[in-house]
């Protein structure tokens, strides 16, 4: 069978599949569509077992010499003929032999240049309006050098322990934006399809990146749908939040936005007009689902106040469980609230001082039941799979309830020493986790002090403590000096292996005792000879955080160090590659502040 390739002419349409038969690679008709009608999902060429038929249309009307060619069906029959092969079925207007291929290539020719000549203009589509102008000042050129660099890095495959000795550029970005946006600085408009896709692929990057970014991407972004996201991070698909005196275009967004629209505006408007917000909520709020409604509840986070109060109790009473427990929890928050004051009532009989016992004690009576009041002011009254009812009920009184209830209740203690008496019948980590649980919620530095205790005490780090995890919120009360100290004095006396999520809550850069006390601590593991993957969420977190000063003190550990005989094997190895990679990172952001630095 003689099979002929269908002809390209580069100038031409470009071809699309016709239905029937597999085309070959490069055996495509042209995009033009037949003039003739057709039905979607109908086979509308010839079959692939069909004989060709001497007497049909298809091979004397499409004769391009005869004027044949002018069939609506003309394209379409060479293409077949092109598909089946010139033996089975007959090029239009030609005979079968040692020519069919050419005629085939004639008919193809002249046909190209019927279909060229009667294409008509399509209507010009609308011209975009102009990116708008970004008023902050452009990037130092070294700086911008940089951003391409860090945008252009991938990271490398998942899994295994060995990273190399090159730092992960990526992972500096967060910080390089970050310096940038305080600096004031715009990003360069050829970088922001790579800024956006970035912050695509990563949503931590999406708040930095997008004000980097500035107008200009919003601009881009309702042109491609994968930067979408930037549209909804910003009120009314990327146009500046309204002002006061547009309070009509407000509530136009607010009634026909799309939903992501709605909740970015009204947590924009939350931040800069608290009772505006609240109102905007309450005009719609019996009409919407339940879903939306949780959204749009915990969006009043953001600057609760006292005025709060009357929408939340309201929400008390909302029809769906999770609203409900949302706003309980955020009018608990507010230590004056109505439901703060029922919750300390309840949680007050529950916690006794026993003066008989030497020294005296704390008493728990968890509560016997969970009655509608409590349920009503967000009490859950079915546990999780494996706690005691009398126990969630009562972790959840003791966590509502104003930490301003415990002194009066416990002979006017401060929170220090109530948190040193001794509690009763095995109730002190319950006790204490609903206490975290509370000054993490009302945001009170004194019972967090309390709470977390002396960093070096042994019991830091021991069963029955606090947890790690409740520990981790328990600082994020406190000012980020007060932070790096305690974590220091953790490190310091438990080492490394525990204080990983203590570390994430500190301020970057690391303070100066804080960073010391990491590198020593690195330094104690390399000598134990254990291999550093072990510490590689600590290193990586040290290549972001640590002060980029600190690299000259670090020389010393490059070298690889002699192992002793109990060591890993090729551990000292591994350990100076990693430290080199620490150091060459610290170096690398030390120049990417100056660069940075070279502005306003």
């Amino acid at each position: 069978m003689t099979r002929t390739p269908v002809p390209t002419d580069t100038s031409a349409p470009a071809p699309a599949t016709l239905p029937g038969p597999t085309a070959e690679p490069g055996l495509s008709p042209p995009a033009t569509a037949p003039t003739h009608p057709t039905t979607p999902g109908r086979d509308t060429g010839p079959r692939a077992d069909a004989e060709p038929d001497a007497a049909s249309p298809a091979t004397t009307a499409n004769d391009p010499d005869s004027g044949a060619g002018d069939g609506p069906g003309a394209w379409e029959a060479l293409v077949t003929s092109a598909l089946l092969g010139t033996d089975r079925r007959t090029p239009p207007g030609g005979e079968r032999g040692p020519r069919a291929a050419a005629a085939l290539l004639d008919a193809a020719a002249a046909e190209t240049v019927r279909r060229r000549a009667g294409l008509r203009p399509a209507r010009a589509a609308r011209r975009p309006e102009p990116a708008p102008e970004d008023p902050r000042p452009p990037l130092p050129a070294a700086a911008a050098r940089r951003l391409t660099t860090l945008l252009a890095d991938r990271p490398g495959p998942a899994g295994g322990g060995r990273r190399g000795s090159a730092p992960a550029l990526m992972e500096l970005l967060p910080q390089w934006l970050a310096t940038a946006n305080a600096r004031g600085f715009a990003a360069p408009p050829q970088a922001l399809p790579a800024l956006l896709d970035a912050a695509r692929g990563r949503t931590d990057l999406r708040p930095a990146a997008l004000t980097f970014a500035g107008p200009r991407a919003l601009w881009l972004a309702r042109m491609n749908p994968d930067w979408r996201f930037a549209l909804r991070a910003t009120p009314g698909g990327g146009a500046a939040l309204p002002g006061s005196a547009a309070t009509e275009r407000v509530r136009r967004l607010w009634g026909e936005g799309l939903f992501a629209e709605r909740v970015t505006l009204l947590a924009s408007l939350r931040a800069r007009d608290p009772a505006g917000a609240r109102e905007l909520l309450a005009s719609t709020w019996a009409t919407e689902r339940a879903e939306d409604r949780l959204m749009f509840l915990d969006s009043l986070r953001t600057g609760l106040e006292a005025a709060d109060e009357p929408f939340l109790e309201q929400a008390l009473a909302d029809r769906s469980r999770n609203v409900r427990a949302t706003a309980a929890e955020l009018l608990s928050a507010l230590p004056r609230s109505a439901l703060a004051a029922r919750m300390a009532a309840r949680a007050a009989t529950c916690v006794s001082l026993d003066r008989t016992l030497t020294p005296p004690a704390i008493v728990v009576e968890a509560p016997h039941e969970c009655d509608a009041g409590m349920e009503r002011d967000g009490v859950v009254a079915k546990p999780p799979a494996g706690r005691g009812e009398r126990s969630w009920w009562f972790g959840q009184l003791v966590e509502a309830a104003p930490l301003a209830t415990w002194p009066a209740r416990l002979a006017g203690r401060t929170a220090e020493e109530i948190v040193a008496l001794p509690v009763s019948d095995g109730w002190r980590s319950e006790l204490h986790a609903a206490w975290c649980r509370a000054a993490v919620r009302q945001r009170d530095g004194g019972w967090a002090r309390a709470l977390l205790g002396a960093p070096t005490a042994p019991e830091a780090g021991g069963p029955g403590a606090v947890s790690l995890a409740e520990r981790a919120k328990l600082l994020g009360t406190l000012s980020a000096g007060e932070r790096a100290e305690w974590v220091a004095g953790f490190i310091a006396t438990h080492g490394l292996s525990e204080a990983f999520q203590l570390l994430g809550m500190c301020g970057v850069p690391w303070a100066t005792p804080l960073g010391r006390a990491v590198v020593d601590a690195l330094n104690i593991a390399r000598d134990a000879g254990s291999y550093p993957w072990s510490f590689s969420g600590v290193m990586g977190l040290a290549e972001r955080c640590l002060d980029p000063s600190e690299a000259g003190r670090l020389d010393g550990l490059l070298a690889i160090p002699d192992e002793p005989e109990d060591a890993s094997p090729g551990a000292g190895g591994y350990w100076a590659e990693a430290f080199q990679r620490l150091v060459t990172t610290l170096r690398l952001r030390a120049a990417m502040a100056g660069e940075l630095g070279a502005g306003p």
